[in-house]
């Protein structure tokens, strides 16, 4: 493959358009997100593959996929935009501070962290830098996988066990979750709930890829007990409705539960844990920006055990 020559500004913008087409999937998505004509894009895409000696993309009429060469230079266009875009976040911080973008992947609902305060002291100090806030469907698990793929300079996630490779684990804060149950359900007068008492039971619970179902999920799988998935809902309020109109349990961190006095919430034995962490890549610096955001948010949130606990009060 042919080394992209970073001084050629013209091939850093044919690299940045090859990865807006290969990240929509289309070019008429990729052009809009870019603010650029589609006929200009398709000149730039068809440029670099003339460069590159090789087709980029299997093009049909409703979608556009990656061929092998495509696959191939996706990795390598992320890390060399990354290095451009650090070498740039370089010069400007010795010509009047930080600048850049920093896209930052996070939860639905993220209360065992102060994530609005964070950033809004982050913009105060560097408001020259933009923030890319970004919410996914698929939860923790599409969050980790974009870092991964470079969609992301870091995500706030939580995902019990080992991460996937490829990522730095940086653990923020971490609770234990509660069975929810309807107020006048025989179990709110429980002090504690067997886990086995569970077994077969109905739940409404979140979709797979969210933090909160893995950690439940897996507890279940380890204790060789099952349950009922009656419905999946990507919204908290929702799973609290419908607990409290007796559509089933679910397990629930006590503090994104926006209204504790709707359902009863008491603890089992044993208990799944939701557990907030920054993540990383492995695979290339971050820009000053971006370490700039996980320089603040470690020190706002040191790793547990770090200050000499061992956490227990999380625990």
């Amino acid at each position: 493959m042919t080394v992209i020559d970073l001084e050629h500004e013209v091939e850093l913008r044919h690299l940045e358009h090859f990865l807006a087409v290969a990240e929509e999937g289309s070019f008429t998505r990729a052009a809009a997100r870019i603010h650029l004509v589609q006929s200009a894009l398709s000149v730039s895409i068809r440029s670099l593959e003339r460069e590159l000696g090789g087709r980029l993309f299997d093009r049909t009429t409703h979608h556009v996929q990656l061929t092998d060469a495509g696959q191939a230079l996706l990795v390598e266009a992320r890390r060399t935009l990354a290095a451009a875009e650090a070498a740039r976040d370089a010069v400007a911080a010795v010509h009047g501070g930080v600048r850049g973008t920093v896209r930052v992947g996070i939860m639905h609902s993220l209360a065992l962290i102060d994530l609005g305060g964070l950033l809004a002291r982050y913009y105060r100090e560097r408001p020259m830098v933009q923030i890319v806030p970004s919410a996914l469907p698929g939860g923790s698990t599409e969050l980790a996988r974009q870092v991964t793929d470079g969609r992301l300079d870091l995500a706030f996630v939580a995902l019990p066990g080992e991460y996937p490779p490829g990522l730095t684990v940086h653990p923020l804060a971490s609770e234990p979750m509660s069975l929810a149950c309807p107020p006048d359900h025989p179990y709110a007068d429980h002090p504690v709930i067997p886990l086995a008492d569970l077994d077969g039971a109905r739940f409404v619970d979140f979709p797979p890829g969210w933090g909160t179902r893995r950690s439940v999920d897996q507890l279940f799988l380890e204790s060789g007990l099952q349950r009922e998935i009656a419905v999946e809902v990507a919204d908290i309020p929702t799973v609290v409705d419908l607990v409290r109109a007796g559509f089933g349990f679910a397990f629930l961190s006590p503090s994104l539960v926006p209204d504790p006095r709707r359902v009863a919430l008491r603890p089992t034995q044993p208990r799944p844990m939701f557990s907030v962490s920054l993540i990383t890549p492995d695979d290339r610096p971050p820009s000053a920006a971006t370490r700039a955001l996980i320089d603040l948010v470690r020190a706002t949130y040191p790793t547990p055990g770090s200050d000499g606990s061992d956490g227990s009060d999380m625990a």
